[in-house]
C-alpha cells in the first residue's frame, strides 16, 4: 500500500472501510492505474464525505443506530447522507411496509461503480469518471481479480430462452429472465454503466445504452433516487426480447431470491465478460445450460463462434468421405461457456440447442449468503463479522450464524479460521462434520 501516503487520510481510511465490503477497492501497482483509482476517490467523495463514509455500516443500519455509532444527532446526518444516496455512494431501502428506512455503504461492484454512469448528466463529471474508471480497472488486473478473481462472483448468465432444446425439462423461474421481471415487486430501466462508459471513451458500439434494469429493492433505490425511471411488467419483457434480438448476454444478480438487476451485456464493454476474455477469470457464474451441437444439421458456418461473448467455441475441421475439404464443427470449451445461449441463437439451422449441464452451478440463496461467501474467499470474514456484529445485535449474528453453518465443510473451514472467537468457531462446527476447537485455540 505505498501509494496511499499519497491520499488524504480521509480516504485512506474509507479504502480501508471497503475492505468489509463483498468487493474492495485495492490499491493497483501499474501507476496509470493508481491515478485512476485516486481521480474515482476524489471524484465521488470530497475530503468530509470521505470521513463519513469510512465510519458508515456495510450492512443496512437504521439512521439512529448510525447516529449513535458516529455519535451525531440523526436530524444533522440525514441529510449527509441523503447527499451521499443521490450519487449512489451509499444506499437507503425503505421498507414496503413500515417505511423504515435502513442505509448501507455501496459497494464499488456493483454499486458505486455503476451508479456512476448511470444518469446521462448530474454533478459527476462524466469524461473525466470514465477516463478514471477506465484507468483504474484496466490499467493492470488488480480491481479484476478483487472481484472476479474467487469461486463467488456478482453476477450469474441466464440462458436464452429460445435456444433451449424442445426436450428440456421444466425451467425453474429463478433460471429465467422473463420470470424474474415478471415476479418482481418493482423494476426500472437505466442506462447501461459500461457502454455510457465507452461512449464517453469513444469506444462504443451500437447496442443501446438504455438496457440494464433494477429489480425490487434496487429498483426502489434507482427510481426513488432518479437514476432510471419506472418501467411496467410489459416493457421490461419487449426490453429483454429487443436485447436478445441484438445478441446481448442477460446477466442477472447472483442469488436466488430477490435478485436485484438484470443487465444485457456486450463482449465489447462489459467489465464482467471482459474478466473472462481478458483475464481468463471466472467473472460470471454459468445459466446450468451448455450447448449441443447436431452434426447432421450444422452447416459449418461458424456463426455460433461468432456469436459466443466469452469465445468458448471453436470450429474444428473434419475430414469427410470423397470430399477434398474439411469439414468445420462447433467444439465447445466446457469450463469457458458461461451457458448463455447465444450461440443457439445465432444457428440458422437450429443444430446448436442448450441443454441442461449435468453440473449446475451453485447460486447463493441471498445476498448475505453471497456476501457472506465473497468475504470467506477474500480472508475478511473477521472485519464484517465483528464491525458489524458489536453494532447489530443477536438478531444479525443469528442470521449469519444460519447461513455460515449452511455453507459447505470447505467454505466453513475457511471462516473458522478467519475468526479468533471461540464461540464463534463452536457454532459453526454445531453441523457435525467439522471438529470443535481445541481450549485456547
Amino acid at each position: 500500500m505505498g501509494h496511499l501516503g499519497h491520499l488524504k487520510q480521509e480516504y485512506r481510511a474509507f479504502v480501508r472501510r471497503l475492505e468489509a465490503t463483498q468487493a474492495a477497492l485495492p490499491e493497483p501497482r501499474d501507476p496509470r492505474a493508481w491515478n485512476g483509482w485516486k481521480e474515482i476517490l476524489e471524484i465521488l467523495y470530497s475530503p468530509e464525505e470521505a470521513d463519513l463514509a469510512s465510519r458508515l455500516p456495510v450492512m443496512p443500519t437504521g439512521l439512529d443506530g448510525i447516529a449513535k455509532r458516529l455519535n451525531l444527532a440523526p436530524q444533522a446526518l440525514k441529510p449527509r447522507l441523503d447527499a451521499l444516496c443521490d450519487r449512489g455512494v451509499v444506499l437507503d431501502l425503505v421498507h414496503p411496509e413500515t417505511g423504515d428506512t435502513k442505509y448501507v455503504l455501496a459497494p464499488p461492484m456493483a454499486g458505486f461503480f455503476e451508479f456512476s454512469m448511470m444518469r446521462a448528466k448530474d454533478s459527476i463529471p462524466k469524461k473525466r469518471m470514465a477516463e478514471a474508471l477506465d484507468a483504474y480497472i484496466h490499467g493492470d488486473d488488480t480491481f479484476v481479480r478483487e472481484v472476479f478473481g474467487e469461486e463467488t462472483v456478482i453476477g450469474r448468465a441466464l440462458v436464452h430462452e429460445s435456444g433451449l432444446d424442445d426436450e428440456v425439462p421444466e425451467v425453474l423461474d429463478y433460471e429465467r429472465a422473463t420470470a424474474i421481471v415478471s415476479d418482481a415487486q418493482s423494476r426500472s430501466v437505466s442506462l447501461c454503466y459500461c457502454r455510457h462508459k465507452a461512449e464517453h471513451l469513444d469506444k462504443a458500439c451500437d447496442a443501446p445504452q438504455e438496457t440494464c434494469m433494477s429489480l425490487n429493492a434496487g429498483a426502489d433505490f434507482v427510481i426513488r433516487r432518479n437514476f432510471g425511471r419506472a418501467i411496467g411488467r410489459s416493457e421490461a419483457l419487449d426490453l429483454l426480447a429487443a436485447a436478445r434480438a441484438r445478441g446481448l448476454v442477460h446477466i442477472a444478480d447472483n442469488v436466488l431470491q430477490q435478485p436485484t438487476y438484470i443487465c444485457s451485456c456486450c463482449a465489447c464493454c462489459c467489465t464482467q465478460l471482459q474478466s473472462i476474455n481478458r483475464y481468463d477469470l471466472h467473472g460470471v457464474n454459468p445459466s446450468g445450460f451448455k450447448p449441443h451441437s447436431d452434426p447432421d444439421k450444422c452447416a459449418g458456418c461458424s456463426r455460433c463462434a461468432r456469436a459466443c461473448p466469452v469465445g468458448a467455441i471453436t470450429m474444428r475441421p473434419e475430414r469427410s468421405e470423397a470430399r477434398r475439404t474439411n469439414e468445420l464443427h462447433p467444439l465447445v470449451d466446457d469450463d469457458r461457456c458461461i451457458g448463455c445461449g447465444l450461440c443457439a441463437d445465432a444457428c440458422r439451422k437450429h443444430a446448436m440447442r442448450m441443454q441442461r449441464d449435468g453440473k449446475p452451478p451453485y447460486i447463493p440463496r441471498d445476498t448475505l449468503e453471497r456476501t457472506l461467501r465473497m468475504v470467506i474467499e477474500r480472508g475478511r470474514l473477521a472485519q464484517l463479522l465483528f464491525d458489524e456484529g458489536a453494532g447489530r445485535g443477536a438478531r444479525f449474528l443469528n442470521a449469519v450464524f444460519r447461513t455460515l453453518q449452511a455453507l459447505p465443510p470447505a467454505q466453513r473451514i475457511l471462516a473458522r479460521e478467519q475468526v479468533r472467537s471461540r464461540f464463534i468457531r463452536a457454532a459453526l462446527a454445531r453441523s457435525g462434520d467439522l471438529p470443535l476447537p481445541k481450549t485456547g485455540s
